[in-house]
């Protein structure tokens, strides 16, 4: 079978909308394959690059994939990879893939492109790992697809980010099985960093002992239009302290006004990523037990968050309020002429099962370090057998 590639055009929403159901059905959460407001607005996005795969003979529509992308961030995301299923077994998801993500880099605006990928089955994540996207951990129970589903993380850098990364001195101790996977996964070396035990004097976070944490009540305010203008106003710069390629539309805040917590709340997929905290992120860290209440209420639940390796303070917070390391995302961000490393924090209410992941020999390491990070969370040390 012979197909062309070309970018996506607004005439094609219908027969992508289409695509997408014909690949998952009405399971699919992502709003830029059901969405046609949604979908045009990629479309006609000229930081965001959409390519289409048809039949070479009939013009029928084969596959489809995109990267939008931060800017400000240097950011992208590989999302809604599909083939249909007529079209299978013949290498199309890998040139999409491989494609796609040529045209982002190509622009030199971004330093690195991530991917989730499911795991129902290992062929995607072979998919990305043949393009260059290199496995950075696990999101359990991240999404409501067929059911409650793991996620995979991978990413995909411009030449030398990687060799230009801001080094790390101590992290909490919790973290290092994940560094240690992120070592053999993506080619870097943690081998300088100091495990931080609890009662490490040298914790930032030990001060917290003073300031216990708070139990109060989290107004949940979902207006996504008045949402975004109020984050736009507390966090002008696009390359601020914010998550990139997450649009806000829920914050989260006590009745006093002390801290506001912008989030990307998705009550339909169950998930929820924490975006950005005003003043600052220490600002809330006390009533982070409050604040998964007020999620679980909400409907989501599997709650992450980006925080930098280098914040042990923030770090420990999150650890303490029952977050487990799930991924490592390295040079993630960029300041000035180095790049900083980040943890992907998560913290699931819902029952785990591995049993029907298809988890491949790429991903068998960070599934150790999720599974010995979560058994040190949350069962006592006398349970724990070694």
């Amino acid at each position: 079978m012979t197909t062309t590639l070309q970018p996506a055009a607004p005439q094609d929403i219908a027969e992508l909308r289409q695509l997408y159901f014909d690949v998952y059905g009405h399971g699919y959460p992502v709003a830029l394959g059901s969405d046609p407001t949604e979908m045009h607005r990629l479309i006609t996005d000229p930081h965001c690059h959409w390519l289409t795969a048809r039949r070479a003979d009939t013009g029928e529509l084969a596959g489809s994939a995109v990267v939008q992308t931060d800017p400000g961030n240097r950011a992208g995301k590989l999302v809604g990879l599909a083939v249909h299923p007529r079209h299978r077994q013949h290498g199309l998801a890998s040139r999409l893939t491989g494609a796609v993500t040529a045209d982002a880099f190509a622009t030199g605006a971004l330093d690195s492109v991530h991917t989730t990928v499911r795991l129902v089955t290992q062929a995607p994540q072979r998919v990305v790992a043949r393009n260059g996207y290199r496995p950075l951990g696990l999101l359990p129970n991240a999404a409501d697809v067929s059911g409650c589903e793991t996620l995979a993380l991978f990413a995909c850098y411009a030449d030398g980010v990687l060799d230009r990364r801001e080094p790390v001195t101590a992290v909490p101790e919790a973290l290092v099985p994940l560094l240690e996977a992120a070592e053999g996964t993506v080619g870097i070396s943690y081998a300088g960093v100091r495990p931080l035990a609890p009662g490490d004097l040298e914790l930032p976070a030990a001060a917290a002992t003073a300031h216990p944490k708070i139990r109060t009540a989290i107004e949940v305010i979902t207006a996504p239009g008045f949402v975004r203008r109020r984050f736009r106003e507390l966090f002008p710069d696009p390359a601020g302290a914010h998550v990139p390629l997450h649009t806000p539309n829920t914050v989260l805040t006590p009745p006093n006004g002390e801290f506001e917590i912008y989030a990307d709340l998705d009550p339909v997929a169950g998930s929820c990523a924490l975006v950005a905290v005003h003043p600052c992120p220490s600002a809330a860290t006390r009533a982070l037990d409050s604040l998964m209440t007020a999620l679980s209420r909400a409907g989501a639940d599997y709650v992450e968050t980006l925080v930098p390796l280098s914040d042990t303070a923030a770090l420990w917070a999150f650890l303490s309020s029952g977050f487990v390391p799930s991924a490592c995302y390295p040079a993630m961000r960029r300041i000035g002429d180095r790049f900083h490393d980040y943890a992907v924090l998560s913290r699931t209410d819902r029952q785990i099962d591995f049993r029907t992941t298809a988890v491949s020999t790429l991903l068998q390491p960070y599934l150790a370090a999720y599974l010995t990070s979560w058994t040190s969370t949350y069962l006592p040390r006398h349970e724990v057998v070694r």
